[in-house]
């Protein structure tokens, strides 16, 4: 008995369908299938739910290409015919009808999907365009800024720090052009190596000219003489008169008064000075120390408590007049707590280096890096107090001689004392008076008063590290407070409930700063 492939029984069930519709006698005759077969095969796909003729399938469930194949057939017969052919199939005019327009709308949908792809491609390919020179653009601006990372680095290590308006010899320019040419082959712009390697473009042109680098010009250019200047004549004038014995041993400053008072006028007094100078005249004299540049303050940071205090000696008045006691104060400069106090009735080193050790053994913090600040007076340099230093493991720091302002919390913390409501302007009655307003005022200080530079939290709870719940509490009343009427606040932000962070001692200037000054 022959076996039939799944394909050739499928190809066989097809003519039974429309257009070819043949009877299973027919087919039987034709493809020489016995005609159980035949029915065996329409039986089984039946059951598989495929429509085939005479099955029980609805027409709705049809195959598309059948349906297809209907219309084919029926699309030249008379309206007689068609109903003669539904009628055979078990099918209604209307159903071809809607099959028409069905594919007849399927067609039109698949020329609009063609009309929606070509659009769809064009824009593609505008998108890929755009993804390309985007692609471009971003590939070169790696290369630059890989280009201009090196560039600073090699010119920093080939001509150091450069300084506007210096000459600059040819030797150096050929470094900072070749540099400059590097980074652009690597795909910077001239512009930016230009800035990245310290230079302005005009400058880059003016170097690199007609494939060469050019020298500085500067040193070759006649300049003009201003119309102003001094003559020879005069100038030898003024140099007669700064050494004629009656001027010998004054300076310009006297000298042109003196002169314009006898009613003579040579020039003024920067001018004196300038030619003087011109011709090493113009040196220290007298006595007096030359004058001299004070030093930079020292500077210290502080990160967290006992890691870098103040401390200082103030006067307390007693009712008796030139009568004083002393008060010895030391204070934490980040949390701004005062560690340690004591009033005696002398300054000494040795009563400092006392309360120092006593101060550290309260705090414990003792033989911990601790930097100790305070200015240049005689308890604070005395011998005793310097050992107790050294033993204590205390790094000592001073200020610059006569410049209060480097002990500056210790000064502010005095005055917040002296300025107290309660402060006895009349004068202390005695030590143990004294000993008792002060164990008030660095009560109050250290728990009740709100430091203005702690954002208004006290010297304990900065120093203690409760600040931070604190504001952080302060920060969500406020917050509450603005969602409920937002009409206050307006655009601004409430106000600022961030600790505080390091505390510097005497920082350094800025570079403007320094220039000005």
């Amino acid at each position: 008995m022959p076996r039939y492939s799944d394909e050739r029984k499928a190809a066989v069930l097809a003519k039974l369908s429309p257009p070819h519709s043949m009877t299973v006698a027919a087919l039987a005759r034709v493809e020489g299938i016995s005609d159980q077969t035949l029915y065996n095969w329409r039986t089984q796909a039946r059951e598989e739910g495929r429509p085939v003729p005479g099955s029980k399938a609805r027409s709705e469930q049809w195959s598309a290409e059948a349906k297809l194949a209907t219309v084919i057939e029926t699309a030249t017969l008379s309206e007689e015919e068609l109903s003669q052919y539904c009628r055979e199939k078990g099918l209604y005019p209307e159903q071809v009808r809607r099959w028409k327009e069905e594919s007849l709308q399927g067609f039109q949908r698949s020329a609009e999907r063609e009309k929606q792809l070509r659009k769809k491609s064009q824009a593609d390919q505008k998108q890929i365009k755009k993804l390309e020179r985007e692609l471009r653009h971003k590939e070169k601006a790696l290369a630059e800024t890989a280009a201009l990372l090196v560039l600073p680095k090699k010119a920093g290590c080939a001509l150091g720090e450069r300084q506007r308006g210096r000459l600059t010899p040819v030797p150096e320019r050929r470094i900072t052009i070749d540099l400059i040419q590097e980074a652009k082959s690597a795909g910077a712009r001239l512009f930016r190596a230009c800035g990245e390697a310290g230079i302005g473009l005009r400058t880059y042109r003016r170097w690199f000219r007609e494939g060469s680098v050019q020298s500085d010009k500067r040193p070759e250019a006649v300049r003009p003489s201003p119309a102003n200047r001094l003559s020879e004549e005069e100038r030898q004038r003024i140099l007669s008169t700064c050494n004629s014995a009656r001027y010998e041993s004054l300076p310009p400053s006297q000298i042109v008064p003196s002169l314009m008072d006898e009613g003579l006028y040579l020039a003024s007094e920067s001018s004196f000075y300038r030619i003087l100078k011109a011709h090493n005249q113009l040196n220290h004299r007298g006595q007096s120390l030359a004058p001299q540049r004070s030093r930079e303050a020292t500077t210290h940071h502080a990160s967290g408590p006992c890691e870098l205090w103040s401390w200082d000696i103030t006067y307390l008045a007693s009712t008796v007049r030139g009568q004083f006691y002393y008060l010895y104060m030391f204070e934490d400069v980040y949390s701004r707590k005062i560690v340690g106090y004591e009033v005696y009735e002398a300054e000494s080193g040795d009563y400092a280096a006392g309360l120092l050790q006593r101060c550290l053994l309260r705090e414990k913090c003792l033989h911990r890096s601790l930097v100790l600040h305070s200015d240049n007076g005689a308890p604070m340099k005395a011998q005793t107090m310097k050992a107790k230093l050294e033993e204590l493991g205390v790094l000592p720091s001073y200020s610059r001689p006569r410049v209060s302002n480097d002990n500056a919390f210790s000064e502010s913390l005095f005055r917040t004392l002296k300025y107290r409501p309660d402060w006895p302007s009349a004068g202390f009655k005695s030590l143990d008076d004294a000993r008792r307003w002060v164990d008030g005022f660095v009560s109050w200080y250290n728990t009740e008063h709100k430091h203005s530079k702690l954002r208004f939290v006290t010297p304990q709870e900065r120093h203690s590290g409760e600040d931070v719940a604190i504001l952080a509490q302060r920060q969500r009343v406020l917050e509450q407070a603005k969602q409920r009427t937002p009409s206050r606040w307006g655009s601004r932000p409430i106000r600022n409930c961030e600790p505080v962070g390091p505390t510097t001692l005497n920082p350094e200037k800025r570079a403007a700063e320094k220039d000005a000054a």
